[in-house]
């Protein structure tokens, strides 16, 4: 990089500054030395002092400035590496999460498909019972109307058993007198 030569005025005197900053830059700094030496001469307007005291005593307040924002920046430097680790602890955790979540999705789709299947399997087997009801309702209408028929014969064949017993009694009767008769006469 280039030096840059730059005319400045500090505490009333002209000097040359050269340097790799820009000119800005330069400018600054030298407002910055000259804004010190005013401050300072200020301070000390009632013990007379010589521009080289002022000159002195404003290095020593510059320098004073620096260190403080030296350890400002280390401070910062401190926190900026806290912070980094925190984020990075904290990306961590993050992709951690999405990885969870991650599982947790997949996990859920499947117990989602899995109820699918089983509410499938459920009105299937809800169907079946339900044609098994219905072909029970029938078997036992049939089984019932059958049952009806068996009993009408059963009760038909009992009439009939009846009726055949009432006659044979009745021949019994026949028979007895016959034979009642037949002992009497033969006698």
């Amino acid at each position: 990089m280039e030096n840059n030569r730059v005319k400045v005025k500090i505490y009333g005197q002209e000097y040359v500054i050269a340097g790799e900053k820009s000119r800005e830059e330069i400018i600054q700094v030298a407002a910055h030395v000259d804004t010190k030496m005013h401050e300072i001469a200020e301070m000390t307007k009632a013990s007379g002092s010589a521009p080289s005291n002022i000159a002195v005593l404003s290095a020593v307040n510059i320098t004073s400035e620096y260190f403080q924002l030296m350890e400002e920046m280390e401070e910062l430097k401190r926190m900026n590496f806290q912070l980094e680790k925190d984020a990075q602890h904290y990306v961590q955790l993050w992709d951690e999460s999405k990885k969870n979540y991650m599982e947790y999705k997949e996990e859920t789709q499947a117990i989602v498909l899995q109820k699918d299947e089983l509410m499938n399997q459920l009105r299937q087997k809800d169907g079946e019972i339900q044609k098994l009801k219905e072909a029970a309702d029938i078997a036992k209408t049939q089984a019932k109307d059958s049952m009806e028929e068996v009993v009408q014969d059963i009760e038909n064949k009992c009439r009939e058993l009846e009726n055949s017993f009432f006659d044979l009694q009745m021949e019994n009767l026949q028979l007895k007198k016959e034979l009642e008769k037949y002992k009497n006469n033969n006698g």
